[in-house]
């Protein structure tokens, strides 16, 4: 499943830096993905969830999550998805990356 940002987000910024696949935005801002769409919130920072791989491929835990001061980086509950398909849409986001095989460091369904 994708990663969300609750309405407890105190816009400190600490997460936008940290997604591998520039999947953060500030509230208001439009977010790019084969064109530009408008926000999915104005008032805190969010995920969308198109270019969400809750780190799979990359890291063993949703990086937002892990710089988060206030714990609001969470699974979207109403988007769920398997490490298959995140893996693959991390492939697709990054075709200048060879990705290797998924494990305990690339994924946090390994743990």
């Amino acid at each position: 499943m994708a990663t969300m940002i609750t309405e407890e987000c105190i816009n400190c910024g600490a997460c936008e830096p940290e997604c591998p696949n520039t999947a953060i935005y500030a509230g208001g801002v439009q977010w790019e993905l084969n064109g530009m769409h408008d926000a999915i919130s104005n008032d805190f920072y969010y995920i969308v969830p198109e270019k969400c791989t809750e780190c799979v491929g990359h890291f063993d835990q949703e990086q937002c999550a892990a710089v988060c001061p206030v714990d609001c980086c969470v699974p979207d509950p109403n988007h769920v998805e398997t490490e298959e398909v995140l893996a693959q849409r991390a492939k697709q986001m990054h075709p200048e990356k060879t990705f290797g095989e998924l494990t305990a460091a690339t994924s946090h369904f390994r743990k």
